[in-house]
């Protein structure tokens, strides 16, 4: 989980360097493209296509996910343009409540009053981390992230489902291959020539996005989702590596006070889980 967070983290760095130089919907796109070779050899690496193109799938669920999750990232990479990293991933952190939110309509599962309580908590640290001295509240960047959070846990518990009868294979594949077409259209029109400058970026995108993957799929397989899910908050320790290295931004005390509250009510719901229904929080 540890290098799950770091890969995704250097990601999205270099999602931060492409949003300064194309539209969020043609950086959702060049994300998709750009890690479907990979995902695609790594698939039929393992013999897997069969599963990934069978007729019992429930396509229109992993449709409905797929709008969800061109949403998620087109939003985080608006968000991206004006903010940094840590300040990112701190609103983003509260989608483990949101999806504890939806498990109720969604998946009928019941939430006790100590969840409401750890929501509610969460939900304090956000207003601290949006700055209520109103020098920071309510950004268009803050608010394309909180609601990536929102998209991102929709699609979460959507994946939830799906799993229930879908190989986890199916998911991957067509969570990219969503990726890359839904972006390219949503960008018609005003695509960008891709600078030579940024090829190497794109591939960094491609390696890291596809060792994530790979990864967290290894620590959900080894280790005890209660047990390994908490280390993804490790990425706010990351974020605030890489906007120092490459921007020389330091978070302020209201972000790192709000990541305190939202990371310790984050884990608290995790705990508080069973261990086969523990949401993956990783930003997109």
């Amino acid at each position: 989980m540890l290098c799950t967070v770091a890969m995704f983290s250097c990601m999205d760095a270099m999602l931060k360097v492409l949003s300064g130089a194309y539209p969020a919907a043609q950086v959702t796109a060049m994300r998709g493209w750009a890690s479907m070779p990979l995902v695609c050899l790594y698939i039929a690496w393992r013999g897997e296509f069969n599963l990934v193109f069978s007729a019992r799938l429930r396509w229109r669920l992993h449709l409905l996910r797929a709008v969800f999750g061109i949403m998620t990232m087109v939003l985080f990479v608006v968000g991206l343009k004006t903010m940094g990293l840590a300040e990112a991933y701190t609103l983003s952190f509260v989608a483990p409540m949101v999806i504890t939110l939806l498990a109720v309509p969604m998946l009928r599962e019941r939430v006790f009053p100590r969840h409401w309580f750890a929501i509610t908590a969460g939900l304090v640290g956000v207003v601290v981390a949006l700055r209520p001295n109103h020098s920071g509240f309510l950004t268009v960047g803050a608010l394309a992230v909180l609601a990536a959070a929102v998209t991102y846990a929709t699609g979460s518990v959507l994946g939830r489902i799906i799993s229930r009868t879908d190989p986890a294979v199916s998911l991957v594949f067509w969570s990219t291959a969503s990726l890359a077409v839904g972006g390219s259209l949503l960008n018609c029109g005003y695509w960008r020539d891709v600078r030579p400058e940024n090829l190497q970026v794109l591939l960094g995108v491609a390696v890291t996005g596809f060792l994530a993957q790979v990864a967290i799929s290894e620590a959900f397989r080894h280790g005890q989702a209660s047990a390994v899910a908490p280390f993804e908050y490790s990425a706010l320790a990351w974020a605030i590596a890489l906007d120092w290295l490459f921007w020389h931004a330091v978070p302020d005390l209201y972000t790192l006070t709000g990541a305190a509250i939202i990371i310790a009510s984050g884990i608290y719901l995790i705990r508080r889980e069973s261990p086969g229904r523990v949401p993956v929080v990783l930003p997109p």
